[in-house]
């Protein structure tokens, strides 16, 4: 992993074991003691993605990431099985258990896959105790493949299908070029990305290794998980960007329209998938209103007067 990016101290770093023995690297920043943020990365990305988040939150946060299977400093899983909604949902208990204080809770915060995480994990009794409240970052629960955006043709069966081939394609990405560059920021960013932006975002990108960029491309073609919106019953806020070609806004609105406890919907203008690298302020800025919401005391009745006031 490259701690470039951050600004905080050098993390504090933990093995999490998953229900099928798989390890997962995890970095805690921030004091000990303080409210606990835990950021989950999407596809083909890693804890570095989360690095504005990580440098203001660590102030007075303690803000657990980890590495997602085959990604960053976290191990591939051993077999074809390893990759699939449950096994993201096991991952996210164990970094609970292994971050967390007995009975902790924490603002949990999902990008793309990373949503996708929260989604799976919804009707587990452990996401329930440990979640005060949850961001949803450019993500979907179902039909990635048909509603994407990446390729500039009319919905339909055509578009699905080279959709699918495009994003399941097993070529090497390569070394980051300017050629690459500008692939990646039509596809994951909006036009106005900053270069630094862009280029972080490739480098973090083509780190993924190929194999694990396919199998979970394969998880996520087959995604089904509207049950797992309907059952995440807490405080929920999603943040989607109004160009992203991904997981575009009709993702976002779908979600604020089905969760059971949605507190707010922010479509930025100009943004694309990669929110949290592209739009840094807004999403720390939702980060910290959760915390400061729904954490530090454990009046539930003060639960539905939050929510009116949340914007």
């Amino acid at each position: 992993m490259n701690p470039t990016p951050y600004a905080a101290a050098t993390p504090r770093t933990l093995t999490a074991v998953s229900a099928d023995g798989q390890s997962l690297h995890v970095e805690v920043y921030g004091p000990e003691g303080a409210p606990a943020v835990v950021l989950v990365h999407g596809w083909t990305c890693s804890t570095d993605f989360w690095a504005a988040q990580v440098r203001d939150l660590a102030t007075d946060h303690r803000v657990v990431v980890y590495d997602q299977r085959g990604h960053g400093a976290t191990p591939p899983a051993a077999a074809s099985s390893g990759y699939s909604t449950d096994a993201l949902a096991d991952d996210l208990e164990a970094v609970l258990a292994a971050a967390l204080a007995p009975g902790e809770k924490a603002v949990l915060a999902g990008h793309s896959m990373g949503g996708m995480t929260l989604m799976a994990a919804a009707g587990r009794p452990a996401l329930r105790d440990r979640a005060a409240a949850v961001l949803l970052c450019s993500t979907g629960a179902s039909r990635l493949v048909p509603e994407s955006l990446v390729i500039p043709l009319r919905p339909g069966a055509l578009r699905t299908r080279i959709t699918g081939a495009i994003l399941g394609a097993r070529a090497p990405l390569g070394p980051v070029t300017p050629v690459s560059k500008a692939i990646l920021k039509y596809a994951t960013m909006g036009p106005g990305s900053a270069p630094d932006r862009v280029a972080e975002c490739a480098r973090i990108v083509h780190a993924c290794p190929r194999a694990v960029r396919v199998a979970w491309s394969h998880v996520l073609a087959g995604l089904d998980l509207e049950a797992g919106v309907r059952a995440l019953d807490v405080p929920a806020v999603v943040v989607a960007g109004a160009a992203d070609r991904l997981t575009p806004p009709v993702h976002a609105r779908a979600l604020a329209a089905a969760l059971p406890r949605c507190v707010g919907l922010d479509v930025l203008p100009g943004v694309g998938h990669m929110t949290p690298v592209e739009a840094p302020e807004a999403v720390t800025a939702r980060l910290r209103e959760l915390s400061a919401a729904y954490l530090g005391d454990d009046d539930t009745d003060r639960d539905d007067e939050r929510e009116e006031e949340a914007v």
